[in-house]
């Protein structure tokens, strides 16, 4: 489960990804976004251009996905940048994957049943 303040930045991150082009991947700490990602082709390279952007600020923060994450990549880039809590829809076939990522690298996960992906 997140903490009381990791709650907080998933709630702000969510609402930064809201108005971000598709794709969108937020990475956010202390009520503050530190890297966006967006408009790319697939989840992987707006993780990796979140974190590029963030240049480690993010470490111990949050990210935000408009939409599920389709494989474990996307959160294992996650982790690599630090992130210990993600907020997504959920509802992708690999599910189970995803949430095994998330618990091998020990980050709290929650599911929002809700996408803010435009396509």
């Amino acid at each position: 489960q997140p903490t009381p303040e990791q709650w907080a930045d998933l709630e702000f991150a969510w609402q930064v990804c809201a108005v971000v082009s598709s794709n969108a991947i937020v990475y956010a700490k202390d009520g503050r976004a530190l890297g966006i990602g967006a408009g790319q082709q697939n989840r992987l390279d707006s993780a990796r251009i979140a974190a590029d952007r963030s240049a480690g600020r993010a470490s111990g923060g949050v990210c935000a996905s408009d939409a599920f994450f389709p494989f474990r990549d996307g959160l294992d880039a996650a982790a690599a940048a630090g992130i210990k809590a993600v907020i997504q829809p959920g509802g992708s076939m690999r599910d189970v994957e995803v949430i095994a990522a998330a618990n091998d690298h020990g980050i709290a996960m929650v599911f929002t049943s809700e996408r803010h992906f435009r396509h």
